[in-house]
Protein backbone atom coordinates (compact mmCIF):
# COMPACT_ATOMS: atom_id res chain seq x y z
CA UNK A 1 0.00 0.00 0.00
CA UNK A 2 1.15 3.62 -1.01
CA UNK A 3 1.36 6.18 0.76
CA UNK A 4 -1.28 9.30 -0.14
CA UNK A 5 -1.76 12.46 0.29
CA UNK A 6 -4.19 15.84 0.04
CA UNK A 7 -3.47 15.44 -3.91
CA UNK A 8 -5.16 12.23 -3.66
CA UNK A 9 -8.61 14.14 -2.66
CA UNK A 10 -10.60 16.19 -5.27
CA UNK A 11 -13.20 18.01 -3.76
CA UNK A 12 -16.06 18.77 -5.36
CA UNK A 13 -18.46 21.96 -4.79
CA UNK A 14 -17.90 21.75 -1.14
CA UNK A 15 -20.91 18.56 -1.31
CA UNK A 16 -18.09 15.72 -1.80
CA UNK A 17 -14.26 14.89 -1.29
CA UNK A 18 -13.51 12.17 -3.97
CA UNK A 19 -10.64 9.59 -3.19
CA UNK A 20 -9.44 9.47 -6.70
CA UNK A 21 -6.95 6.75 -5.99
CA UNK A 22 -8.52 4.63 -3.97
CA UNK A 23 -8.26 1.74 -6.76
CA UNK A 24 -4.51 1.83 -6.62
CA UNK A 25 -4.60 1.99 -2.50
CA UNK A 26 -6.83 -0.75 -1.77
CA UNK A 27 -7.99 -2.68 -4.77
CA UNK A 28 -11.49 -1.27 -5.01
CA UNK A 29 -12.36 2.25 -7.05
CA UNK A 30 -14.56 4.55 -5.03
CA UNK A 31 -18.27 4.12 -6.69
CA UNK A 32 -20.81 7.35 -6.31
CA UNK A 33 -23.80 6.13 -4.79
CA UNK A 34 -26.32 8.13 -6.48
CA UNK A 35 -29.36 7.64 -3.98
CA UNK A 36 -29.67 10.36 -2.00
CA UNK A 37 -27.58 12.43 -4.14
CA UNK A 38 -29.16 15.53 -6.14
CA UNK A 39 -28.76 14.59 -9.94
CA UNK A 40 -26.59 17.77 -10.42
CA UNK A 41 -24.01 15.99 -7.65
CA UNK A 42 -24.17 12.65 -9.10
CA UNK A 43 -23.24 14.31 -12.16
CA UNK A 44 -20.05 16.66 -11.25
CA UNK A 45 -18.90 13.80 -9.14
CA UNK A 46 -18.82 11.40 -11.98
CA UNK A 47 -17.13 14.24 -14.16
CA UNK A 48 -14.56 14.80 -11.69
CA UNK A 49 -13.85 11.02 -11.07
CA UNK A 50 -13.67 10.17 -15.00
CA UNK A 51 -11.42 13.23 -15.70
CA UNK A 52 -8.86 11.92 -13.03
CA UNK A 53 -8.92 8.40 -13.03
CA UNK A 54 -10.74 7.64 -16.51
CA UNK A 55 -13.31 5.89 -15.69
CA UNK A 56 -16.31 6.42 -12.90
CA UNK A 57 -19.28 3.97 -11.55
CA UNK A 58 -21.94 5.42 -10.13
CA UNK A 59 -24.98 2.80 -8.28
CA UNK A 60 -28.33 3.20 -7.37
CA UNK A 61 -28.91 5.35 -10.33
CA UNK A 62 -32.75 5.82 -10.82
CA UNK A 63 -33.93 6.92 -14.59
CA UNK A 64 -34.33 10.42 -13.78
CA UNK A 65 -31.09 10.41 -12.70
CA UNK A 66 -29.36 8.43 -15.68
CA UNK A 67 -30.64 10.69 -17.80
CA UNK A 68 -29.45 13.93 -16.27
CA UNK A 69 -25.59 12.07 -16.26
CA UNK A 70 -26.12 11.58 -20.22
CA UNK A 71 -27.74 14.82 -20.28
CA UNK A 72 -24.32 16.29 -18.44
CA UNK A 73 -21.95 14.29 -19.69
CA UNK A 74 -22.43 12.82 -22.86
CA UNK A 75 -21.13 15.10 -25.35
CA UNK A 76 -18.10 14.64 -23.99
CA UNK A 77 -17.80 11.10 -22.23
CA UNK A 78 -18.74 7.82 -22.62
CA UNK A 79 -21.71 6.80 -20.88
CA UNK A 80 -22.54 3.23 -20.11
CA UNK A 81 -25.93 2.23 -18.35
CA UNK A 82 -27.07 -0.97 -16.70
CA UNK A 83 -30.96 0.05 -15.97
CA UNK A 84 -31.94 -3.53 -14.62
CA UNK A 85 -28.19 -2.90 -11.76
CA UNK A 86 -29.33 0.54 -12.05
CA UNK A 87 -25.32 1.58 -12.38
CA UNK A 88 -23.64 4.09 -14.86
CA UNK A 89 -20.17 3.60 -15.93
CA UNK A 90 -18.50 7.33 -17.36
CA UNK A 91 -14.68 6.48 -19.11
CA UNK A 92 -13.12 8.88 -20.98
CA UNK A 93 -13.58 8.36 -24.52
CA UNK A 94 -11.06 5.77 -25.79
CA UNK A 95 -10.73 4.14 -22.63
CA UNK A 96 -10.89 0.71 -21.65
CA UNK A 97 -10.83 -1.07 -18.78
CA UNK A 98 -7.44 -3.68 -18.56
CA UNK A 99 -7.93 -6.69 -17.75
CA UNK A 100 -6.78 -8.24 -14.59
CA UNK A 101 -6.80 -12.20 -15.28
CA UNK A 102 -9.12 -12.42 -12.21
CA UNK A 103 -12.38 -15.07 -13.26
CA UNK A 104 -15.64 -15.14 -10.77
CA UNK A 105 -19.07 -16.14 -11.19
CA UNK A 106 -22.36 -14.18 -9.81
CA UNK A 107 -25.29 -17.00 -9.84
CA UNK A 108 -28.49 -15.58 -8.67
CA UNK A 109 -31.12 -17.73 -7.11
CA UNK A 110 -34.70 -15.62 -8.67
CA UNK A 111 -35.11 -13.37 -11.53
CA UNK A 112 -35.81 -10.68 -8.95
CA UNK A 113 -32.29 -11.53 -7.42
CA UNK A 114 -30.83 -10.31 -10.60
CA UNK A 115 -30.70 -6.34 -10.36
CA UNK A 116 -28.20 -7.39 -7.58
CA UNK A 117 -26.66 -9.56 -9.01
CA UNK A 118 -26.28 -7.40 -12.00
CA UNK A 119 -24.85 -4.59 -9.70
CA UNK A 120 -22.56 -6.93 -8.95
CA UNK A 121 -21.27 -7.94 -12.42
CA UNK A 122 -20.67 -4.79 -13.14
CA UNK A 123 -18.83 -3.35 -10.39
CA UNK A 124 -16.62 -6.77 -11.00
CA UNK A 125 -16.13 -5.67 -14.93
CA UNK A 126 -15.10 -2.40 -13.78
CA UNK A 127 -12.32 -4.18 -11.28
CA UNK A 128 -11.40 -6.24 -14.73
CA UNK A 129 -12.33 -8.99 -13.58
CA UNK A 130 -13.73 -11.34 -15.69
CA UNK A 131 -17.64 -12.74 -15.28
CA UNK A 132 -19.36 -16.19 -15.44
CA UNK A 133 -23.00 -15.16 -14.83
CA UNK A 134 -26.08 -17.59 -14.13
CA UNK A 135 -29.40 -16.61 -13.05
CA UNK A 136 -32.70 -17.80 -11.82
CA UNK A 137 -30.84 -21.16 -10.03
CA UNK A 138 -32.91 -21.48 -6.81
CA UNK A 139 -33.54 -24.25 -4.82
CA UNK A 140 -36.93 -24.71 -5.54
CA UNK A 141 -35.76 -26.29 -8.85
CA UNK A 142 -32.41 -27.66 -7.67
CA UNK A 143 -31.54 -28.93 -10.41
CA UNK A 144 -31.38 -25.97 -12.39
CA UNK A 145 -27.86 -25.14 -10.25
CA UNK A 146 -26.10 -28.72 -11.77
CA UNK A 147 -25.06 -26.98 -15.22
CA UNK A 148 -24.13 -23.59 -14.37
CA UNK A 149 -22.28 -25.31 -11.32
CA UNK A 150 -20.62 -27.34 -13.94
CA UNK A 151 -19.36 -24.14 -16.08
CA UNK A 152 -18.59 -22.69 -12.99
CA UNK A 153 -16.17 -25.12 -11.60
CA UNK A 154 -14.61 -25.68 -15.27
CA UNK A 155 -13.77 -22.35 -15.41
CA UNK A 156 -11.54 -22.14 -12.33
CA UNK A 157 -13.54 -19.01 -10.75
CA UNK A 158 -11.41 -17.89 -8.01
CA UNK A 159 -14.68 -16.59 -6.27
CA UNK A 160 -18.53 -16.62 -6.31
CA UNK A 161 -21.26 -14.48 -5.85
CA UNK A 162 -24.72 -16.38 -5.00
CA UNK A 163 -27.52 -13.76 -4.60
CA UNK A 164 -30.73 -14.65 -3.29
CA UNK A 165 -33.82 -13.13 -1.70
CA UNK A 166 -36.58 -15.03 0.20
CA UNK A 167 -34.96 -18.04 2.80
CA UNK A 168 -32.08 -17.27 0.95
CA UNK A 169 -30.65 -21.13 1.35
CA UNK A 170 -28.89 -20.70 -2.38
CA UNK A 171 -25.23 -19.84 -0.74
CA UNK A 172 -25.03 -22.23 1.32
CA UNK A 173 -26.14 -25.46 -0.90
CA UNK A 174 -23.36 -23.40 -3.51
CA UNK A 175 -20.61 -23.08 -0.55
CA UNK A 176 -21.20 -26.84 0.19
CA UNK A 177 -19.94 -28.18 -3.19
CA UNK A 178 -17.26 -25.62 -4.24
CA UNK A 179 -13.77 -25.02 -3.24
CA UNK A 180 -13.57 -21.60 -3.24
CA UNK A 181 -14.54 -18.34 -1.43
CA UNK A 182 -18.47 -17.63 -1.71
CA UNK A 183 -19.94 -14.13 -0.95
CA UNK A 184 -23.54 -14.56 -0.13
CA UNK A 185 -25.79 -12.10 -0.73
CA UNK A 186 -29.46 -11.60 0.61
CA UNK A 187 -31.91 -9.47 -1.20
CA UNK A 188 -35.18 -8.06 -0.10
CA UNK A 189 -37.03 -9.80 -2.19
CA UNK A 190 -39.82 -11.77 -0.03
CA UNK A 191 -42.85 -10.60 1.87
CA UNK A 192 -44.45 -11.15 5.60
CA UNK A 193 -42.31 -12.14 8.43
CA UNK A 194 -38.74 -12.25 8.13
CA UNK A 195 -39.40 -10.07 4.38
CA UNK A 196 -37.05 -7.39 2.91
CA UNK A 197 -34.38 -9.32 2.87
CA UNK A 198 -34.06 -10.39 6.72
CA UNK A 199 -34.82 -14.02 6.65
CA UNK A 200 -32.46 -14.17 3.85
CA UNK A 201 -29.82 -12.65 5.70
CA UNK A 202 -30.37 -14.36 8.97
CA UNK A 203 -30.08 -17.77 6.99
CA UNK A 204 -27.08 -16.61 5.44
CA UNK A 205 -25.43 -15.58 9.03
CA UNK A 206 -26.36 -18.97 10.48
CA UNK A 207 -24.94 -21.12 7.80
CA UNK A 208 -22.78 -24.23 8.66
CA UNK A 209 -21.03 -23.92 5.20
CA UNK A 210 -17.56 -22.46 6.71
CA UNK A 211 -16.01 -20.28 3.84
CA UNK A 212 -18.75 -18.13 3.33
CA UNK A 213 -18.99 -14.66 3.94
CA UNK A 214 -21.85 -12.32 4.05
CA UNK A 215 -22.48 -8.88 2.89
CA UNK A 216 -25.38 -6.40 3.95
CA UNK A 217 -29.00 -6.67 2.27
CA UNK A 218 -28.74 -5.51 -1.26
CA UNK A 219 -25.13 -5.21 -1.57
CA UNK A 220 -24.47 -6.38 -4.91
CA UNK A 221 -21.15 -3.83 -4.78
CA UNK A 222 -19.80 -4.58 -1.56
CA UNK A 223 -19.88 -8.09 -2.80
CA UNK A 224 -18.76 -7.86 -6.27
CA UNK A 225 -15.93 -5.90 -5.08
CA UNK A 226 -14.96 -8.43 -2.47
CA UNK A 227 -15.08 -11.47 -4.77
CA UNK A 228 -12.73 -9.29 -7.56
CA UNK A 229 -10.43 -8.54 -5.28
CA UNK A 230 -9.93 -11.96 -4.67
CA UNK A 231 -9.91 -12.89 -7.77
CA UNK A 232 -7.67 -10.29 -8.55
CA UNK A 233 -5.03 -11.01 -6.21
CA UNK A 234 -5.00 -14.79 -7.15
CA UNK A 235 -4.24 -13.71 -10.76
CA UNK A 236 -1.39 -11.18 -9.88
CA UNK A 237 0.12 -14.68 -7.61
CA UNK A 238 0.01 -16.76 -10.39
CA UNK A 239 1.65 -13.90 -12.57
CA UNK A 240 4.47 -13.40 -10.11
CA UNK A 241 5.22 -17.28 -10.18
CA UNK A 242 5.01 -17.49 -13.83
Amino acid sequence: MGHHNLDHIDIVEGFAKLDVHRSERTGIPEAILAEGKTHDQVVEALRRMAEASGVALATRVSEECAVAIKRGLGKKLQIERNALGRTVIVRKKGVATPRSGGKIAILAAGTSDIPTAEEARVTAEVMGCQVLAHYDVGIAGIHRLLEPLRDVLSNDVSAIVVVAGMEGALPSVVRGLVGVPVIGVPTSTGYGYGGHGQAALMTMLQSCAPGLTVVNIDNGFGAGATASLIANQVALARTSKA
